[in-house]
């Protein structure tokens, strides 16, 4: 039986001017997402499957950094170099098979020169075989959620199959910014050089907007140019995603729109602080009769500027909720909606452990819970 708690309007500052319209963007498709609150701000096609390209490399990279964290591979561990890796065609860091070349420099020159070669030899050396490495991203790609994603190869050239979208593609920046940030800040680094070969990092806005720290630029002939671009002003990150762009400029261009729009529209507001009680639930057999119910993090979100006073919630618990409950454990939802339209609908878990009764409070809460539902 579900029992609905309708809560107070939530009243929160008034912010500063209306909301804006989304921009528009001259790509095949793209999206905003706000990392802190995990929303999308806009979007075009963004579950539509789009050839990624060199966007790939997003998952060779997290699966790289997994394998060092793990200790499967290390940084100063010397790769050898095959002929597959040294021959594969597209972008290169210049790798070749009697020149020593170290797990690190391979990361370096797949993130900041999209060295195919540098792919390959990874993939190789974490998997055997880039075969098999395909697989692990593949794997990889069901676990973190990516449903309209698959991969043929490590490093982006084109295959019919090879896909992906635009809502898996922020979905897996993320995941990289949040797993890894020892590692993310190589995405920020303008050059690179290898083998007495300097080349640039291909993402134009680390030169134009301080606060851009990545991501990864993409680009063939049949995807056309693509940009995964993050900035962080303040506290505040966001990530866009912008697939099949006519230029190199025009992907810059597109994706600092995006990004400008999504920090003039919307502010983050904390609606809930860590471990603050949102509603208290009644417990049945348990050592206690109430059991808090919140977030164990700050419950932020993204709203469009000027509507934080339009903010309503509704809480749902699962009656009868029986003990014993452990903390952190999911026992009701949080909804949320903006002038009548949903926002979304988020977990509530208990913020104490409520441990099950003895023998006498479990067969008293029984007779009761019988009456009750008489």
């Amino acid at each position: 039986m579900l029992r609905r708690i309708i809560l107070l309007l939530l009243v929160l500052p008034a912010l500063a001017f209306a909301q804006m319209t989304p921009p528009t963007v001259a790509a095949k498709a793209w999206v905003l997402l706000d990392v802190g609150s995990g929303q999308t701000l806009t979007a075009e096609k963004p579950d539509e499957r789009i050839e990624p390209a060199s966007l790939t490399k997003l998952m060779t990279a997290y699966l790289s950094f997994a394998a060092v964290k793990n200790k499967t591979i290390s940084l100063d561990q010397i790769v050898p170099v095959s002929e597959r890796a040294w021959k594969v065609p597209g972008s290169k860091m210049f790798i070749e098979p009697n020149m020593p070349v170290t797990v690190k420099e391979l990361i370096h020159g797949m993130i900041i020169q999209s060295g195919n070669d540098a792919c390959v030899a990874l993939s190789e050396i974490i998997a055997g075989s880039e075969e098999n490495f395909v697989q692990l991203m593949n794997k990889e790609a069901a676990r973190l959620g990516l449903k309209n994603t698959h991969f043929e190869n490590s490093t982006g050239l084109p295959h019919p199959s090879h896909l992906t979208s635009v809502r898996d593609l922020a979905t897996l920046a993320t995941a990289i910014i949040r797993d890894f940030p020892e590692f993310y800040p190589i995405y920020s680094i303008k050059e690179y050089t290898y083998n007495k070969i300097k080349q640039p990092n291909r993402n134009r806005l680390l030169y134009i907007d301080p606060t851009v720290d990545g991501v990864k630029t993409g680009h063939t002939e049949s995807a056309g140019y693509c940009l995964i671009a993050s900035a962080k002003r303040n506290e505040r990150r966001l990530v866009s995603v912008v697939v099949g762009t006519a230029s190199d400029s025009v992907r810059a261009q597109e994706s600092q729109k995006l990004l400008n729009w999504g920090y003039l529209a919307f502010d983050t507001v904390k609606v809930y602080t860590a471990n603050q009680a949102v509603q208290e639930f009644r417990i049945w057999k348990g050592q206690e009769n109430m059991v808090k119910a919140g977030f164990l993090n700050d419950f932020v979100l993204s709203l469009p500027k000027g509507d934080g006073d339009k903010l309503k919630a509704n809480v749902v618990s699962q009656q009868p909720l029986m003990a014993p409950v452990a903390k952190g454990q999911a026992i009701g939802t949080l909804q949320l909606s903006l002038d009548g339209k949903p926002v979304g609908e988020y977990p509530l878990v208990a913020l104490e452990e409520v441990p099950e009764a003895g023998w006498f409070g479990r067969l008293w809460d029984a007779i009761r819970l019988w009456f009750k539902n008489l």
